[in-house]
């Protein structure tokens, strides 16, 4: 319990040393156009939570890219499944997710832009770019499996049902995870970048386009700030979520055998 609290205190001291050091910076500058302070930034974010048009960008703006995400995440789940099960599908995938994972974003928001509008962009972008991470870190999670333990399954009989709860999801479990801290950022970042682009109605990346026009430094972090927040909520829920998927005991189950 020591040993938390202090670890809390500490990362509470990093952050205060982090906003100290903002608070110089734009002490220094001293210009509100290149940067703001800490004050003026939490002050920026006060005057935007009352309104209306907030909330409806923030919920527009989840709303989409963790659409895009969850979509990403199932289709590359179930194509790195059939990838493991039938090799020459996982061949035929892999220039593919190559192609995928070389194209720069801003390429992906034109064609996407030209193709579909912006309405829906940011759902695409964020799909685009999970996709391929997803689709590899579950073709490596299903290779790990033990395979000694898929012998013992083969001995005993067991049903691909009980394969898959007690060998396969323990062992993919760990890579989606990894997976997920790379992509759940990526997804906002990729997202967001795609609606300052395309600047939708009623979203973060428009609310963002605004500020860079009326050189409004101070909404600029502000909005920032509102996306770190809701990223790192939405990374909690899902890695929430994908540990709870782990049974207990992990592929140790010898009453199931």
């Amino acid at each position: 319990m020591k040993k938390n609290s202090a670890g809390t205190w500490r990362k509470v001291l990093i952050i205060c040393l982090w906003i100290m050091v903002w608070q110089l910076a734009s002490a220094a500058v001293d210009n509100p156009i290149i940067i703001v302070g800490p004050w003026e930034a939490v002050k920026a974010l006060g005057s935007l939570i009352p309104s209306l048009e907030f909330w409806q960008s923030i919920i527009s703006s989840f709303g989409k890219i963790s659409a895009g995400f969850l979509m990403a995440f199932a289709a590359g789940l179930a194509l790195g499944s059939a990838g493991y099960c039938f090799p020459v599908l996982r061949e035929l995938l892999e220039p593919v997710m190559t192609l995928l994972k070389s194209i720069p974003v801003a390429s992906f928001v034109i064609l996407a832009l030209i193709w579909a509008g912006s309405k829906n962009l940011s759902i695409l972008i964020a799909g685009l770019v999970v996709l391929p991470m997803i689709y590899v870190n579950t073709l490596a999670g299903l290779n790990s499996a033990d395979k000694k333990l898929l012998e013992m399954a083969g001995v005993f009989s067991m049903t691909l049902w009980k394969k898959v709860r007690y060998i396969y999801v323990p062992a993919l479990i760990p890579y989606l995870m990894s997976s997920c801290k790379i992509a759940l950022g990526m997804s906002w970042k990729s997202g967001v970048a795609a609606e300052v682009i395309g600047v939708p109605d009623h979203s973060i990346g428009e609310k963002l386009y605004m500020s860079k026009i009326y050189l409004n430094t101070a909404d600029l972090f502000a909005w920032t700030f509102v996306i770190i927040v809701i990223s790192a909520l939405f990374e909690r829920m899902v890695l929430k979520l994908l540990s709870c998927l782990v049974p207990k005991g992990g592929a140790h189950e010898p009453g199931d055998m």
